[in-house]
């Protein structure tokens, strides 16, 4: 993972945007291959969006997507899939179990991959996902926090770890029983899960309703 990390990065690098290096959005890193998570993208962060391939976004924020951030999925083939997730701290919002668990099928699914998640800092809301994502792979709970925290730095949330706890995998495989396990052949042994059904259509990305 930190080579393939590595080799995007060098990838930017020898790219130029209007006379300038390549520049990825906030708290950008690499969670697994094909799937990626930062904060919110601005203009200036596409043209290393352009590097990753992308297939997907997830953006787990309830506000519209800004105008030309759709016009550069749509020039770009990206598809846009939002879960309206609330951030609020005052009073605080309890993390929606359904709605990450929606977010969390769209993640599995290798067919939107590669992928970018992100909510607006790339922190919380998008650490709750990566969390549960963990989860599913089996990894244990003190790995599956350590990580949360890392990306949340200073500003990590007692309510998001509590959440990440107690979220139950195996719902998961209960709402999807089409679902089956492929494993792949390169680098460490990885669950990935995939819809057996292959032919699904997507709307283009549109301007989300509030």
């Amino acid at each position: 993972m930190i080579l393939k990390m590595c080799l995007i990065m060098e990838a930017a690098d020898d790219h130029v945007d209007g006379g300038g290096v390549l520049v990825a959005p906030s708290n950008f890193s690499m969670v697994e291959d094909g799937i990626y998570r930062s904060g919110f993208p601005k203009p200036e962060n596409f043209g290393f969006l352009t590097t990753l391939n992308l297939r997907s976004i997830i953006y787990l924020c309830p506000e519209p997507y800004p105008e030309e951030n759709l016009k550069f999925l749509e020039a770009n083939n990206i598809k846009l899939f939002q879960f309206g997730i609330e951030g609020k701290t005052d009073p605080p919002t309890p993390m929606p179990k359904d709605t990450v668990l929606d977010a969390l099928k769209v993640l599995v699914d290798v067919r939107n991959h590669p992928i970018l998640i992100h909510c607006k800092a790339g922190k919380h809301r998008t650490g709750c996902l990566v969390g549960c994502l963990r989860k599913v792979q089996s990894w244990c709970l003190s790995s599956v926090l350590e990580e949360y925290q890392k990306n949340a730095g200073v500003k990590w949330r007692q309510r998001d770890m509590n959440f990440i706890e107690a979220f139950d995998t195996l719902s998961l495989r209960q709402c999807l029983l089409s679902i089956m396990y492929r494993y792949h052949g390169y680098g460490f042994k990885r669950k990935r899960l995939l819809h057996e059904e292959e032919n699904v259509q997507t709307p283009k990305p549109q301007a989300a309703k509030v």
